[in-house]
């Protein structure tokens, strides 16, 4: 399958009721192919990927990872590996949506396009990569969510 888009499955690993589950994995299939047209400056992998597995997380969880991965166990919006798993922390949405004027579903939308715009080679860890990144990713979220 390698050269076309990646199927996104979505699976939620804690209390989702508040969040419409078949909402965000239609958006996520939406934002794809406006991701994938936003290359980064890193090495993408997206297109080469068969599947996109998002796991919806607790902080706990998400911190859990976080420590294992990164040497870092406080709670993170977004983790993304480049073997196609995207994990999101919906604690953090809930928490941070509000902050940003989103509800927690569009800012899990929103961690789930930042998770692809870093399989396509995007990056947050320095200027101007970070700001190029964000731009983005707001764009390709106002396009597909109206945000």
């Amino acid at each position: 399958m390698s050269g076309s888009a990646p199927l996104i499955e979505l699976y939620p690993h804690t209390e989702c009721d508040d969040l419409d589950l078949d909402w965000l994995t239609a958006k996520a299939r939406d934002a794809l192919p406006l991701c994938l047209e936003s290359t980064g400056s890193e090495e993408p992998v997206l297109r080469g990927l068969e599947e996109v597995e998002v796991s919806i997380v607790s902080d706990q969880t998400i911190g859990e990872v976080h420590g294992q991965f990164m040497d870092d166990s406080t709670p993170t919006d977004v983790i993304t590996f480049h073997h196609g798993e995207i994990l999101v922390s919906v604690d953090t949405a809930r928490r941070e949506g509000p902050e940003h004027g989103l509800d927690a579903q569009t800012e899990t939308l929103l961690y789930i396009i930042h998770g692809l715009l870093h399989l396509n080679g995007h990056t947050d860890l320095i200027e101007p990569d970070r700001a190029n990144m964000h731009q983005c990713q707001d764009e390709i979220l106002a396009a597909v969510a109206g945000q």
